[in-house]
């Protein structure tokens, strides 16, 4: 089994279509795909769609796990937190979810500005033509970036020089405690992997304490196979997770044609992949909308 939990549409800021994504899943010839788009789970129905859509030649067997990727802080560190198989429609987290995404373009509009006032002759309309009709954030002021021929790659633009946190012209939003949101996702029937924890050439990233203290809240788990994380950070991560006992997976980060990096390109343990399933099955509260969907049995 070929499995990849992390991946973008451009219900948030991917360039393929959630329908599209779905085919390019099935093409790649993964056999589960999780669409995790920023704070929202707006790509879901038209994934679904283009699953079912699928004939046996082309997706036969192709599970689709739906999730979302949250935005959370600790401090001056900026975390990443998936989420799978919640319900969508529990209220305290769509609330949180819904502050993030309102947020989004008041940032945006301000970061343009920033970059403005540096000489970048970035215009709003040029980032809204990008972003389309998904959730507007930062990787659509990379690509205006590329465009222009500011920078070479969205990579250079996440740097310290331009947008990554403590940049030139980072702006703070809204962004969920990472501690709340394992509890929120949690209450809401998932579980929840904290995303590529040690990606140095992001920005700050959390202390080993943090990370044991947010096992001990409930985190299941850590996305080590990841295209940020050299071998050497694996294999730290390979160590802390088993020390935490927490679950480590692997990820695309799948952005379509905005990053380089292939879907599939790395890939989650099917034991791990069962086990988070298992987890989300076993929970109390009722779900909707929240089971994987398609072909695979685990």
């Amino acid at each position: 089994m070929r499995i990849d939990l992390h991946t973008h549409s451009s219900a948030s800021d991917g360039t393929d279509t959630p329908a599209e994504l779905v085919r390019n899943a099935a093409a790649a010839g993964l056999d589960v795909v999780a669409l995790t788009d920023h704070d929202t789970t707006r790509g879901h129905a038209e994934a679904r769609a283009a699953l079912d859509a699928l004939d046996d030649t082309t997706g036969a067997g192709l599970t689709l796990v739906p999730g979302a990727e949250l935005s959370c802080r600790t401090g001056d560190v900026g975390l990443h937190m998936l989420a799978y198989l919640f319900d969508p429609d529990e209220p305290r987290l769509l609330r949180e979810r819904e502050l993030v995404r309102d947020d989004r373009v008041p940032r945006a509009r301000a970061m343009v500005a920033k970059l403005r006032e540096l000489g970048v002759p970035i215009t709003w309309d040029q980032v809204a033509r990008i972003a389309g009709d998904g959730s507007i954030g930062r990787p659509h002021i990379a690509s205006a970036l590329v465009e222009l021929g500011v920078v070479d790659s969205v990579d250079e633009a996440f740097s310290s020089r331009w947008l990554a946190d403590h940049g030139r012209v980072h702006v703070p939003r809204h962004e969920l405690d990472p501690f709340d949101a394992v509890r929120l996702v949690k209450a809401a029937g998932g579980v929840t992997v904290l995303a590529h924890p040690l990606a140095v050439t992001r920005g700050p990233v959390i202390s080993e304490a943090v990370l044991g203290r947010l096992a001990e809240a409930g985190l299941d788990g850590v996305e080590v196979d990841h295209m940020n994380h050299d071998e050497p950070t694996r294999a730290r991560l390979r160590t802390l997770a088993a020390d935490l006992g927490l679950l480590t997976t692997g990820s695309s980060d799948y952005h379509g044609s905005r990053k380089t990096v292939r879907l599939g390109e790395y890939t989650t343990d099917p034991e791990v992949y069962a086990e988070l399933v298992r987890r989300a099955a076993a929970a109390e509260r009722p779900r909707t909308d929240a089971a994987p969907y398609g072909g695979v049995s685990t």
